[in-house]
């Protein structure tokens, strides 16, 4: 999606009474602002309803609508909130839209239960995807052929991205930001934010087991002090010892309270920062595995290919062209 010569248009789908006010807002504060600044490309933003006008949100609050379904056929970005009224079935209108949009290559992504609608309109079939852990059960029952997750936060299926429900969907964008435009744009949007920068899509919806207080800023020193330490040998009886904890004690609290192992932890903390290196240095690969804790660099291109789904090398090319594009339209 870099490297249009023109804005990105975004597309925010709502119907009356059905406006997911947090999804709409998560989506508005990621696309509604120019931040060219972070290194992401400017957007179109605006909402889309098959009936324009003065529209509810979930919450009773109105909002106007100005655009209708046929700007889904320039859209490059389409995005569908929460529809949790279930007898509600979307318009065959709607439905060919967004079929059309799919077929002609944008990135389509739903929020919460906006997944059925993507159900609905057969774009979810034989795809692995998530919504919000309390519908689940309905959307499997609903769409047999689609193959639901509801443990994790957010599932890619590269033009298709479904997310989970309320907060997942700030941890869906801010991963097509990163997927899209880098590390850095992803890491300054956070920021501005106030959020974490990165939650992996296989992270957890929720914590099974609460932690204590005490406990978790314990935990969190630890990994604080792991995130610092990447190149170092970091085993989990190393970060038990930090944490006054035995090894399977500590390990059970940390799956407990971060929803992943601390061995998928570490390896996501390493990616990440090795991602930023890949955009920001000249660091050579082979150096770049030994900063980051990966030790060699076949390790490293490894890991990272089978992760991100790239080379290093192709990473460090794709993004450093992003960069360099999203100065020449500061500076223009």
């Amino acid at each position: 999606m870099a490297g249009t010569g023109r804005p990105l248009t975004v597309s925010v789908v709502v119907a009356d009474g059905l406006v997911g006010s947090f999804g709409l807002g998560v989506c508005a504060e990621v696309f509604g602002y120019d931040r060219r600044a972070m290194g992401l490309p400017r957007f179109d933003f605006a909402l889309v309803s098959e009936a324009p006008g003065v529209l509810r949100t979930d919450t009773g609050i109105p909002i106007t609508v100005e655009h209708g379904l046929e700007r889904l056929a320039d859209s490059d970005i389409v995005s569908i909130t929460a529809w949790e009224l279930f007898d509600r079935v979307p318009s065959p209108a709607l439905l060919d839209a967004l079929r059309a949009a799919h077929a002609r290559g944008a990135t389509i992504i739903s929020q919460c239960t906006g997944a059925f609608v993507l159900a609905e309109a057969g774009l979810l079939d034989g795809r692995r995807v998530t919504t919000h852990w309390k519908y689940a059960g309905e959307l499997a029952a609903r769409f047999p052929a689609v193959q639901v997750d509801p443990s994790v936060l957010y599932v890619d299926n590269g033009r298709i991205i479904t997310g989970a429900g309320t907060a997942a969907g700030v941890d869906t964008l801010l991963y097509l930001v990163r997927r899209e435009w880098g590390a850095a744009a992803a890491n300054a949007l956070a920021r501005e934010m106030v959020v974490p920068p990165h939650r992996d899509g296989g992270q957890a919806q929720f914590i099974d087991t609460p932690v204590a207080e005490c406990e978790d800023d314990l935990l969190g020193a630890v990994l604080e002090w792991a995130q610092h330490h990447l190149a170092d040998d970091i085993r989990v009886d190393v970060l038990a010892r930090r944490a006054l904890m035995s090894p399977r004690t500590f390990a059970r609290r940390f799956k407990a309270t971060t929803g992943t192992t601390p061995h998928a932890w570490l390896l996501a903390q390493r990616l990440a920062a090795a991602e930023a290196l890949l955009e920001d240095s000249d660091a050579p690969v082979e150096e770049i595995a030994r900063l980051v804790g990966f030790g060699t660099a076949a390790g490293f291109r490894e890991q990272f290919t089978r992760r991100r789904g790239v080379s290093p090398r192709a990473y460090r090319q794709t993004f450093r062209r992003a960069v360099q594009a999203a100065e020449g339209d500061r500076a223009a």
